[in-house]
């Protein structure tokens, strides 16, 4: 199968928040694709053990590097660069991809906020701040892939801080993607990857302590992200087992038409709009 030019033989990967989930998917693919491999996550026995699965998977363990980074923290983000350059001289791509679940209520803890937006926005902002530069130096083709969710634009109520968080990847990535195209010789591009529901450690946190009928395997986000990575696409929707695309574009229009048609913010769950959302999606 065809690949996104930066996704080659010997080419670097670098992947945060790759000890589990996504990131982890995202890591072994890049491997068995026969790319050199960079983990970043947070310290621990996780992200070795993560390292080792990796380097099976690679089959050559120098082309695998584990690197203890908390991407809320800009100095650990210009470490991890650091690293990757000193050990595999470049970085094609760069999947910014740590984070960590809601928990930020409107009125809620607000070191619970701090922490979800100092790792789900900051990690991502730090990441491209620090990464970007060089990877347009190279003059050859990179990608730098943000994850992104749903929640970031639909907003439905209840955990707002996180709702926060991955608008303002939303936000952030497509300002970069402007940026990138509107550099001369840049060959790098962005892209927002925007998950369904995907059975992940997030999701066992909450004591889901088997895989919902409803959500993907995080092998499956991955095998849905690199076809559109080669088609150039920028916004990767991923459906689900429960959601097709059709219904997502549904919601998101719905979310939209709220400024449009001047309705109560987040009107989907309205009382006063209730029937009327129902039969948007029924049709």
């Amino acid at each position: 199968m065809a690949q996104h030019p930066a996704i080659a033989k010997d080419r670097v990967a670098v992947v945060t928040g790759a000890a589990s989930g996504i990131g982890l998917a995202a890591a072994k693919r890049f491997a068995e694709l026969g790319m050199k491999v960079c983990l970043a996550d947070l310290e621990g026995e996780t992200l070795q053990r993560s390292a080792e699965e990796v380097a099976g998977v690679a089959g050559k363990p120098e082309n695998v590097q584990a690197v203890a980074t908390d991407v809320s923290r800009r100095e650990d983000v210009e470490r991890l660069m650091e690293k990757a350059y000193a050990a595999f001289g470049e970085v094609a791509v760069l999947m910014n991809n740590a984070g960590t679940e809601g928990g930020g209520r409107i009125l809620g803890d607000p070191e619970r906020w701090r922490t979800i937006l100092e790792t789900n926005l900051w990690g991502v902002i730090n990441g491209v701040q620090v990464f970007t530069p060089a990877m347009i130096g190279q003059k050859s083709p990179c990608a730098i892939i943000n994850t992104g969710s749903k929640q970031g634009i639909t907003t439905p109520p209840g955990d707002t801080a996180y709702n926060i968080s991955k608008a303002g990847v939303k936000v952030l990535t497509e300002a970069l993607a402007y940026e990138l195209r509107n550099t001369p010789d840049c060959q790098v591009t962005a892209h927002l990857l925007i998950p369904g529901f995907v059975y992940t450690g997030l999701t066992r946190a909450r004591g889901i302590t088997e895989r919902p009928a409803g959500a993907w395997t995080p092998d499956q986000v991955i095998d849905f992200l690199l076809p559109a990575l080669q088609r150039g696409d920028f916004y990767v929707l991923c459906p689900d087992n429960e959601t097709t695309r059709a219904m997502d574009e549904k919601r998101i229009r719905w979310a939209a038409e709220d400024l449009i048609e001047n309705r109560p913010p987040l009107s989907r769950w309205h009382p006063d709009y209730k029937d009327a959302f129902a039969k948007v999606m029924e049709g």
